[in-house]
């Protein structure tokens, strides 16, 4: 969620941090996107959560380590930190600090942090090798670097949709031209390969869309990102007319009420230490 720290660019982030975009990735917890890792987890330990967003998961994982552990979550963007420390705040937690920074250059001790994590963050970063660097640079002797990112790629749905094929190749090329790669969760092991780093395990999971409930809310909260996050600034940029990507939000919210909605996930997950 910033840029590598060679390049001018400014940090741009492809999905946007506009309510609707915040407020599904409120839904995460560290159950549905840490459970590769939970069981490394102890009281007292340290951990630095990169990407952090509107905080759901930094907050699960300080309520693991407990009062006598240190929780910092990080996010380029303002809106998501102030997001957080609201969340912070409804949850009664006052000792996991939210910084507003870039992942590069955190105002933190080097190698003070026993987990250094990221979640749905390296599919967005132009230079994913660089990031996995600085993670374990944040990392203290013995500490570990726990990363899930989704794969655009191999995601999959029922009923099949040429409105969903179009989504998902607008945002793919849309991230692309940003600098990410939407397929990262296939790479992951291959990126802390050419890190340097010593890759402990790797696996995959998915989360899963296909019981009424979920399956609408699903379909409902991508078509209310399709209307108003980033999504339709960069399918503009494509050629597509707002009318286009009206539909493809109709598309959406069609298929969150089929009767026969099925949409499957799937995510890359490692873990791995610095090279001693």
């Amino acid at each position: 969620m910033t840029t590598s720290p060679d390049s001018a660019a400014t940090p741009r982030y492809s999905h946007g941090h506009q309510l609707a975009v915040l407020a599904s990735h409120s839904t995460r917890s560290a159950a549905d996107s840490c459970a590769y890792f939970l069981d490394r987890l102890r009281p007292g330990l340290r951990i630095l959560d990169l990407g952090c967003g509107p905080g759901s998961i930094t907050l699960d994982l300080a309520e693991i380590v407990g009062p006598e552990g240190q929780v910092v979550g990080v996010d380029f963007s303002a809106d998501a930190v102030a997001a957080a420390r609201a969340s912070a705040e409804s949850r009664g937690d006052t000792t996991t600090r939210f910084l507003v920074a870039d992942l590069f250059a955190v105002p933190v001790e080097p190698g003070s942090f026993d987990v250094v994590h990221a979640h749905q963050v390296l599919q967005h970063v132009p230079d994913p090798v660089a990031m996995l660097r600085a993670m374990a640079g944040y990392c203290a002797p013995g500490g570990v670097v726990a990363c899930r990112d989704a794969d655009y790629g191999a995601m999959s749905w029922y009923p099949q949709s040429e409105g969903l094929d179009r989504w998902r190749d607008t945002y793919c090329a849309g991230a692309r031209a940003l600098g990410g790669e939407p397929d990262a969760g296939r790479r992951l092991r291959a990126w802390a390969n050419a890190a340097g780093l010593t890759v402990e395990s790797v696996g995959s999971s998915t989360w899963t869309y296909a019981d009424p409930e979920s399956a609408r809310w699903w379909g409902g909260s991508q078509a209310e990102r399709v209307r108003t996050s980033s999504f339709a600034a960069r399918a503009q940029e494509q050629g597509l007319s707002r009318a286009e990507v009206e539909r493809i939000a109709d598309v959406w919210q069609n298929w969150g009420n089929s009767p026969d909605a099925w949409f499957c996930m799937p995510h890359g997950e490692v873990v791995a230490r610095a090279t001693v």
